[in-house]
């Protein structure tokens, strides 16, 4: 089958396109012809080796976590899922490897749910890590109740735009970090704006005199010792970027796959509680593109790579 490999960690280049193995299926594994497949910040961390201490990698790698498609076999145990199915997944497992940058992945159970009927396979595929992602931290480990004040840093980016939805969807108040030309597109996701930069601290007080009720990290550095001196007595934060969050207090937080998170916001999204901004999408062969332009760390949700409809069926 046609996929994108890497051999080695290195930049955008050492992406290759071309033959990969065929996924062999598990007993709790589910073969799915991959349609679509997002691109994440974890996606070129890993293959720049930043993960190396954490995830052995069995070289060729396949990038990848992000998938939506379609069932084309389940596992011998499996029973959630039948041929025809569409699903999407955070198929992560604990080493570097079987990634979702393919025309068919074998995707742990665990790992999927059944994609939301309203959203495409390129919307559908944006989803699951930074859906999983906003969720986790604010329902788990902010425990974000109705009528408190959030602040949300990159607002519009793929985890910041979720997390700002799904705050809402929790009658929280939602301040949300963004450049100015993202403004409007976080006023439409439910949140309030403000710009990033010098004078954060005060144009957030300027808008939560008492401090906010908790912080969803996802910068770290300079952001995260401001944000932490945002709290209001009390105040929760949480970081997803920076795990020097611990000297201040707060939590350093790592998503994990879970089938009932993602089916939960599957669920929202058809409910309309969740939209999936796609700023671009590439074809797989471009994948090193997409890597490229979602490392610039300037994208407005999510950024997306398909696969050719034709070649997959050719492959099955």
């Amino acid at each position: 089958m046609k996929g994108i490999s890497y051999s080695r960690y290195g930049g955008p280049e050492v992406l290759e396109y071309g033959e990969v193995r065929d996924p062999k299926v598990g007993p709790d594994q589910v073969l799915v012809k991959v349609r679509a497949a997002a691109v994440n910040p974890v996606d070129w961390k890993c293959r720049e080796g930043y993960l190396d201490s954490l995830l052995d990698a069995v070289f060729p790698v396949v990038p990848g976590w992000d998938v939506s498609g379609v069932v084309v076999r389940p596992g011998a145990s499996v029973t959630e899922f039948a041929a025809g199915d569409e699903v999407i997944g955070y198929v992560r497992e604990d080493f570097l490897s079987r990634g979702t940058f393919a025309e068919y992945v074998a995707a742990p159970v665990r790992t999927l749910a059944r994609k939301p009927r309203n959203l495409s396979f390129e919307e559908a595929a944006g989803l699951p890590l930074a859906g999983l992602t906003a969720y986790q931290v604010l329902v788990k480990a902010l425990r974000v109740a109705r009528g408190e004040t959030v602040l949300v840093h990159a607002a519009a980016g793929g985890v910041g735009s979720l997390a700002v939805q799904i705050g809402v969807h929790l009658g929280a108040r939602v301040i949300g970090t963004a450049s100015e030309r993202n403004h409007d597109f976080v006023r439409g996701l439910g949140g309030e704006p403000v710009a990033y930069g010098e004078g954060l601290a005060e144009r957030v007080r300027a808008l939560a005199p008492d401090g906010v009720d908790a912080v969803f990290d996802t910068i770290g550095g300079d952001t995260l010792k401001t944000s932490a001196h945002l709290l209001a007595p009390e105040g929760r934060l949480v970081s997803i970027a920076d795990p020097e969050v611990v000297a201040h207090g707060g939590r350093y937080y790592f998503v994990r796959p879970d089938a009932e998170d993602l089916g939960k916001l599957s669920e929202l999204a058809e409910q309309g509680v969740l939209s999936v901004n796609v700023q671009e999408t590439f074809p797989l062969e471009r994948a090193a593109d997409a890597h490229r332009l979602n490392q610039e760390g300037r994208t407005r949700g999510k950024i997306v790579v398909t696969v050719d409809r034709d070649d997959a069926e050719e492959a099955s």
